[in-house]
């Protein structure tokens, strides 16, 4: 098993009353709106750690229940990493406090085009022990069950919790050995893999239907809210409520929706998760020997039966994955990958950590998320040291309640990315309490990165920048500076002197014949000011980074 780490949320409070959340279900909740409030003042008095999290502190499975959300027929299509800070109406956010239905949107954009419904049952009950959780749900006449074992670390309870998918995620013997309880989770019972799409079966399905659109992935993590429905009415008195959840390949595709779908999830450790889970859609569609959306939505009924539609044409959704990142923002995430294998995507898993990173950020959160791929052993969810104290540093942090998180982001330099080429948006600082009572912020982090060097005559100039190389392949950054006047469009050329070849590229439109290369800007990175120096695209080329010398004409 792979050893891994993610931050979680608030730690918890020896008193059993700041465990109880409410929940918005339809005809049941667990918890009094009276409790609730106390809850959370008790939370807010006892988590002042992390500021956004004191601020954004979960109540329920989904927070955003009471938000109404409009989902309109149509959306524009983009090669770039959607805006998490624009609105459906197209406004954007300014506060802390519009964060919570954004989020929504997020959710049901998602649900609608990539994962399926996560519905909510009309009952929950079952059994905590020392060695098994038992759960019982009922909805629209029908029920099913299903059952997880339960493996204590020493000394007295009740302990914190992490969920394992198929007992293949992070080391449970780090995760004992820092205190907290392991429930091994079998999520085939719940969604089973090796089905048609037309006859998917598990608990989910007994009761949903075995042609409900709703894919393998969001089945499983609806087993997973289910199990924590349980823990909730169970007292605590083995188990309180800080939970993580983690698993390896197929199962860190799960344990990502688990965490990103259910708020209540304190700790959110996949890895290795690879296409269909962490990578950014839209850069996996352009990362050499990454598993094509295609592949991943054939290989099992993972992803929901919309995403069909997209599977060729990622630029067409409405969200990526650094969306679904940024919704479990702000509560603990560290996302592992392994760089060795390319089947895998870690840079695209990179891109969309990046991405995800900018909402932890404008929350005021950044150091709840933590990305890291610069591992030395290639094999596939293999233990690592490199994953060993930070997962320690985690559990005791947001499971437990003391240390702080690892808050670092760690890319290996053979699969590293820039989040730059990615996006034409900036990232707000988010302001505290009403909208109605702050001014809009001041943006930070351009996506435009620009230097001021003086002017170099009239028409513009370009250089390439080798950003990571690796045995075969490499990286470069291509930056573009306006002369004395300024430029409103520019097209470089270039002719490779030793066989190199562009296997993929962004923001821009590039075209090749033989060793010539010509590439030409997307519009909105086409205009720069007199002087000014925009790292406007980038490539993947194959062969050595021997850097060509290219020419700069505006257009």
């Amino acid at each position: 098993m792979a050893s891994s780490i993610a931050p979680g949320c608030a730690p918890p409070s020896p008193d059993p009353l700041v465990h109880q959340r409410a929940r918005h279900r339809r005809g049941l909740r667990f918890a009094l709106v009276a409790l609730a409030s106390i809850a959370l003042a008790s939370a807010l008095a006892l988590s002042t750690r992390f500021s956004a999290e004191a601020q954004v502190q979960a109540l329920s499975e989904w927070d955003g229940a009471d938000c109404a959300v409009a989902i309109p027929g149509s959306w524009a299509s983009s090669s770039l990493l959607p805006d998490p800070f624009t609105k459906l109406d197209g406004t954007r956010i300014t506060t802390r406090d519009q964060w919570e239905c954004r989020r929504s949107e997020i959710k049901e954009l998602a649900e609608r085009t990539i994962y399926g419904d996560k519905p909510q049952p009309d009952s929950v009950t079952g059994t905590v022990t020392s060695s098994r959780i038992t759960v019982n749900v009922s909805d629209n006449g029908r029920s099913t069950s299903f059952s997880a074992s339960v493996q204590l670390p020493s000394g007295s309870g009740p302990f914190p919790a992490v969920i394992v998918y198929g007992g293949f995620g992070a080391d449970t013997q780090t995760i004992l050995a820092s205190g907290a309880a392991v429930i091994n989770y079998d999520p085939g019972a719940v969604g089973a893999e090796g089905t048609p799409r037309n006859n998917k079966q598990g608990a989910f399905y007994t009761l949903y239907g075995a042609t409900s659109s709703t894919g393998v992935l969001m089945a499983q993590a609806w087993g997973v809210s289910r199990i924590i429905d349980v823990i909730e009415q169970s007292g605590g008195s083995i188990l309180n409520s800080s939970t993580g959840v983690t698993g390896c390949s197929r199962y860190g595709k799960g344990a990502f929706v688990a965490g990103a779908f259910d708020q209540r999830i304190d700790l959110t450790m996949p890895i290795e998760s690879g296409s269909g889970g962490v990578g950014a859609m839209r850069s996996i569609a352009q990362e050499s020997g990454s598993q094509p959306l295609s592949s991943a939505y054939g290989e099992q009924p993972w992803l929901g039966d919309a995403f069909s539609a997209y599977t060729g044409n990622p630029a067409g959704l409405p969200v990526d994955t650094h969306e679904i990142v940024g919704m479990i923002a702000p509560r603990g995430l560290f996302i592992m990958d392994n760089p060795h294998v390319e089947w895998l995507g870690a840079r695209s898993g990179a891109v969309a950590a990046l991405g995800g990173a900018e909402v932890y950020k404008a929350l005021g959160a950044g150091s709840n998320l933590s990305y890291h791929s610069n591992v030395a052993d290639g094999t596939h969810c293999a233990t690592r040291s490199e994953w060993r104290t930070p997962l320690q540093q985690s559990i005791n942090a947001f499971l437990k309640g003391s240390g702080t998180p690892p808050g670092v982001i760690t890319m290996h330099p053979s699969k590293s990315a820039n989040l730059s080429q990615w996006r034409n948006w900036t990232t707000p600082t988010l302001g505290s309490g009403n909208p109605g009572s702050t001014t809009t912020p001041a943006e930070t982090t351009s996506p435009a990165e620009t230097t001021s060097p003086p002017p170099t005559g009239s028409g513009c100039t370009a250089r390439v920048e080798v950003a990571s190389s690796w045995n075969g392949g490499w990286q470069g950054n291509v930056h573009v500076t306006a002369g004395s006047a300024a430029i409103s469009g520019w097209r470089l050329t270039w002719t490779w002197a030793g066989g190199q070849r562009i296997t993929s590229s962004w923001n821009a439109t590039v075209t090749s014949s033989g060793a010539t290369v010509t590439a030409d800007d997307v519009g909105w990175n086409g205009s720069i000011a007199s002087g000014q120096t925009q790292n406007a695209w980038g490539f993947i080329a194959s062969g050595t980074s021997t850097v060509p010398t290219v020419t700069c004409t505006v257009t």
